[in-house]
């Protein structure tokens, strides 16, 4: 069975999804079966959340705003270990 997910999170770590975060996250999303996307709130297009490339073009700093949707079995899952991820400032501060 597929679902789709979003959640709504902020980025709170002081230096932004930088290299390292958005590496964490990529790892974090990559065992999921669910396609994961993400997309600036108010701005700009989906990126796959599985690239890091796509992921590091988001140039998301302190206070951005970010909708994390995932689509497939794990969807739920996937929402609720990359909102933890995030809302956890990565584990940085």
């Amino acid at each position: 069975m597929s679902e789709r997910v979003s959640v709504k999170v902020k980025i709170v770590n002081r230096l932004g999804l930088h290299a390292r975060p958005a590496m964490c996250f990529v790892d974090a999303a990559t065992p999921f079966k669910s396609s994961i996307t993400v997309t600036r709130v108010g701005s700009g297009s989906p990126v796959d959340g599985k690239s890091i490339m796509q992921m590091m073009m988001l140039a998301a700093t302190k206070g951005t705003e970010l909708e994390i949707t995932a689509e497939g079995a794990d969807a739920t899952k996937a929402c609720d270990v990359l909102r933890s991820l995030v809302e956890g400032g990565f584990d940085e501060d």
